[in-house]
């Protein structure tokens, strides 16, 4: 059982998956934010909103994103696969 509120079956489509820290960066131009795997917070472009992200870890396409707190709080759990510029993938 998990305890963490955060934890809510991500086990299903993160476990394994590669990660960059890197600059939010939408990932379509119909979007305007993302938010959080685990906690939700926020991401956004805009570094003026006190409200969101603006660095965290997302796959290579920008399509998940998790804060930096959640991701050094559940990588070990969920074996994420903390990726460099100078690693190929």
């Amino acid at each position: 059982m998990n305890t963490d509120w955060r934890e809510q079956g991500q086990e299903a489509y993160l476990t394994g998956l590669k990660f960059w820290n890197k600059k939010y960066k939408k990932f379509s131009e119909s979007w305007e934010h993302d938010h959080c795997e685990f906690c939700n917070a926020k991401f956004c472009e805009s570094e003026n909103e006190s409200e969101c992200e603006n660095v965290g870890y997302a796959t290579d396409d920008n399509y998940r994103w998790i804060c930096e707190t959640c991701f050094s709080d559940f990588k070990d759990k969920y074996n994420l696969i903390e990726m460099s510029e100078d690693q190929p993938e």
